[in-house]
């Protein structure tokens, strides 16, 4: 019987391809949970190679946003995004060319 993958693991490898983690991303945003966010966005960087990959300035930005996102349970950003949506727009998540 074949190894089952740990979903985890699969998860991670496949957030190394850009695209993957640019519909990921897409798809958190649309559930307004900043908890899922978080966990996402942690998810992304693990799978460009971890915190420690970041420079300072970016590793002092996601640890701002992160903290926002765990203490808040509401902000302004997913404000944002209900006004969007009720405007019929949504907020995209694209990879740099």
């Amino acid at each position: 019987m074949p190894k089952s993958t740990n979903y985890h693991e699969k998860l991670i490898q496949d957030l190394k391809n850009p695209l993957e983690a640019a519909v990921y991303i897409e798809v958190i945003l649309e559930e307004n949970n900043p908890k899922m966010l978080s966990k996402a966005l942690k998810n992304v960087i693990e799978a460009d190679g971890g915190v420690d990959q970041l420079s300072a300035q970016v590793k002092k930005l996601y640890n701002k946003l992160d903290q926002m996102l765990l203490e808040k349970s509401e902000i302004e950003f997913y404000s944002l995004n209900s006004l969007l949506d009720a405007l019929g727009l949504h907020l995209a998540v694209t990879v740099k060319p």
